[in-house]
């Protein structure tokens, strides 16, 4: 089975190897047709602490790394300077 991937921005880096990403969705409303803007957040594992906040990543699905963490950090889009 294909593991889901996701491209989110890094909204806090303040965790040891743990980084919350945001990743939105635009879609349709169904009934409305009024398009909607949808924030999810993930914590996902960086195993060196590479990541800053700002920085678009690629998180890719995982086994339970602990009881909030499913997502793994796969690779790093584009850098900010902080």
């Amino acid at each position: 089975m294909a593991k889901k991937v996701f491209t989110g921005t890094v909204v806090s880096d303040k965790m040891d190897k743990t980084v919350v990403v945001a990743v939105t969705r635009l879609f349709q409303h169904p009934a409305y047709k009024k398009t909607v803007k949808k924030v999810v957040r993930f914590k996902a594992h960086d195993e060196e602490n590479r990541c800053k906040t700002g920085d678009k990543v690629t998180v890719v699905e995982s086994r339970p790394l602990s009881k909030d963490k499913r997502w793994r950090v796969a690779d790093i889009l584009k850098e900010t300077g902080k």
